[in-house]
């Protein structure tokens, strides 16, 4: 038997899938957070791709999740810039926004991902 607090989170997410979809124009960006890690990866949902990707073992960074978690933001979005995103959707995954979540989110915008 799941969790009240997964089962809740998953019936967010569920709902919130149901509102957005990524397109090539305005791709999503979804996270992923364990306890250890945060993941981000940024879809274009109608072609069933992932168009940029990464967490925070591939950052390497050290420091607070919070943190880590802004370097990965940072690096998700300087890859985007890259890869000629600029405009996404912010798919929060049934997670708060707050903590790591939320740094998540600045470290994008620093980076320069309008949504």
């Amino acid at each position: 038997m799941a969790s009240k607090k997964v089962e809740r989170r998953r019936k967010i997410r569920y709902k919130i899938r149901n509102k957005i979809e990524g397109t090539s124009q305005r791709p999503r960006l979804a996270i992923f957070r364990s306890n250890k890690e945060i993941y981000a990866q940024i879809i274009d949902d109608l072609a069933g791709h992932t168009l940029v990707a990464t967490d925070s073992k591939a950052v390497g960074a050290s420091g607070t999740k919070v943190e880590i978690a802004k370097e990965v933001g940072k690096a998700l979005g300087s890859k985007a810039k890259a890869a000629g995103i600029e405009n996404i959707l912010f798919d929060r995954s049934g997670y708060l926004y707050h903590g790591r979540v939320k740094a998540l989110a600045e470290g994008a915008r620093e980076a320069g991902l309008v949504f």
